[in-house]
């Protein structure tokens, strides 16, 4: 098989790249998913994520290895593997993050991506449904539906309110001139159903003769020869065949896929790739490397008030809530992974916020292991730019088998002093009505860890933190000697290669990624556009 370009992987990125660049019928596109089609009820229902995270039929369900920031534990690390990837399994929560990351990323070196650079593709990318007067930052004809949070609850409600009591200001819109404030989630729903990228972007365009989505295809390594990369070694339910690109292929297989693959292809660490067996083609120290990501720390509140828990937890109460849903596509079912959020500052003389909260009426030790039996709610929170930064390497030059994580968190004692402050502030903020008067008592970090204390809340957030499912950074974009591929996401030194995912950042972006995801897709189709013309 042969197209003028190939895409590695179905994800934000990828669906958008294949629909913008099949536009027109001028060029030839194969868009390569190792996983399958999106056809799990659970994927377009919004708390479907309860279902497909941990579904080996949807999720890659990686690992981390013990962490010594987590005192040794090793966590789950979920990333989607069917179309869409992980915008078909993610919490639906839609946020672009500050101005100032993308100026950053300017600042860097890399020309282009600045915020007034970016902005046009975050409006081109997204229809905004909400009331009133649309912001001129807003987008309103994009294929990506992005909506406020159609289902309030009394208790988010009230922590917002307290949040607000407690000096924080409201902010209706973070995705709009400002970020900072308290306020409500906006998410990629449509009429009370998932819009994923897969729903967003391939879908309209999956009936075009030059667009052919090849689904159940694991690439193994991308094919290089005289410094050009002019095909793809695909294993397709089984079997492997060769893909080829006339012109250039993107690899869009996400923040571990994307290193992985190249690493298997002869393209990172010279040493590492040797120690595999693995012919060197290009010595990029920098892939897999520069891993960052969100930690959340818990904070768990029993309350008096309805919630999530209670109602799932009864029978009666189920079968209302499925048939809520059945009918009009509201209710329970309807409801995203987080409600409630705020862009916080730990300390007033920042100059933007450094932390994040994701708040939800809700509890679980573990998503997948259901809620808790007792009505409460979570007030997780985050350090938006964390300074410690890990690493992925391969486990052997077997394609099937993943690679090893270690994701290096609370390395530094900026991100401890974060993460401490934050976990502060969800407490003190449950100190304030009309919050405090509906908290039965705090479960977790709980009385055993008292609230100031540096030392214990430091080893509770170790104990007890996740993931939020952020992993970026690991080819990342730059001039130095670790950057993996230049401002146009070409690879370093090689021609007909680029790279199109979260794993280009050259720094995280504050908040959730799925967002700037999809901008980086739409971004990189006006470039490979540009080049080809």
């Amino acid at each position: 098989m042969e197209f003028d370009f190939v895409i590695i992987g179905a994800g934000s990125a990828g669906c958008a790249l294949a629909n913008r660049l099949s536009a027109g019928a001028k060029y030839s596109v194969a868009l390569v998913e190792a996983g399958g089609k999106d056809t799990n009820p659970w994927i377009h229902i919004p708390v479907g994520y309860f279902k497909t995270m941990g579904n080996p039929k949807v999720d890659w369900r990686y690992n981390t290895q013990p962490d010594p920031g987590l005192n040794g534990r090793e966590i789950p690390w979920p990333r989607g593997r069917v179309l869409g990837g992980s915008s078909s399994i993610n919490g639906l929560l839609y946020v672009r993050g500050q101005a100032e990351d993308f100026n950053h990323w300017r600042q860097l070196g890399n020309a282009g991506w600045a915020w007034d650079d970016v902005l046009p593709y975050f409006k081109r990318a997204e229809t905004w449904n909400g009331d009133g007067k649309v912001d001129p930052v807003r987008g309103t004809e994009g294929p990506l539906s992005v909506s406020p949070t159609p289902l309030k609850r009394d208790i988010v409600d009230k922590w917002v309110d307290a949040a607000v009591g407690a000096g924080f200001r409201r902010n209706a819109d973070y995705n709009g001139a400002e970020q900072e404030g308290v306020g409500y989630f906006q998410l990629t729903v449509n009429k009370g159903r998932r819009c994923s990228s897969a729903k967003a972007y391939l879908k309209p365009a999956s009936n075009r003769k030059n667009l052919k989505i090849i689904t159940h295809a694991q690439a193994e390594k991308i094919l290089i020869q005289d410094g050009r990369a002019f095909g793809v070694t695909v294993n397709i339910r089984g079997k492997s065949q060769n893909i080829y690109a006339r012109r250039e292929i993107v690899l869009s297989a996400g923040s571990i896929g994307s290193p992985q693959i190249l690493m298997l292809s002869g393209i990172g660490a010279a040493s590492e790739l040797k120690k595999h067996g693995i012919n060197v083609i290009k010595n990029l120290p920098g892939v897999g490397k520069n891993l960052q990501d969100h930690l959340q720390a818990r904070p768990v509140f029993k309350t008096n008030l309805s919630t999530i828990n209670t109602e799932i937890n009864n029978v009666f109460k189920q079968g209302m809530i499925a048939l809520q849903y059945a009918l009009n596509k509201t209710g329970p079912m309807a409801m995203a992974a987080s409600l409630g959020t705020a862009f916080l500052k730990t300390d007033p003389i920042l100059s933007t916020p450094d932390i994040q909260f994701h708040i939800q009426p809700w509890s679980a030790d573990k998503p997948a292991d259901g809620p808790h039996k007792f009505s409460a709610f979570t007030a997780s929170v985050l350090q938006m730019r964390p300074e410690s930064t890990g690493h992925l390497e391969l486990k052997s030059a077997n394609w099937r088998e993943h690679p090893l994580i270690y994701p290096n968190y609370l390395a530094t004692k900026l991100d401890q002093n974060t993460i401490v402050k934050g976990i502060n502030i969800a407490r003190k903020i449950a100190q304030f009505e009309p919050l405090k008067s509906h908290i039965i008592e705090e479960f977790s970090p709980g009385p055993d860890v008292a609230i100031d204390d540096y030392e214990t809340t430091l080893q509770w957030a170790r104990d007890t933190s996740v993931t939020i499912y952020h992993p970026t950074g690991t080819c990342k974009m730059g001039q130095d000697k670790m950057a993996v591929v230049d401002e146009r996401l070409r690879v370093h030194g090689l021609s007909g290669l680029r790279v199109a995912d979260c794993s280009i950042m050259p720094v995280i972006t504050s908040g959730n990624t799925n967002a700037p995801a999809i901008m980086i897709g739409e971004k990189l189709s006006d470039m490979i556009l540009a080049d080809a013309a």
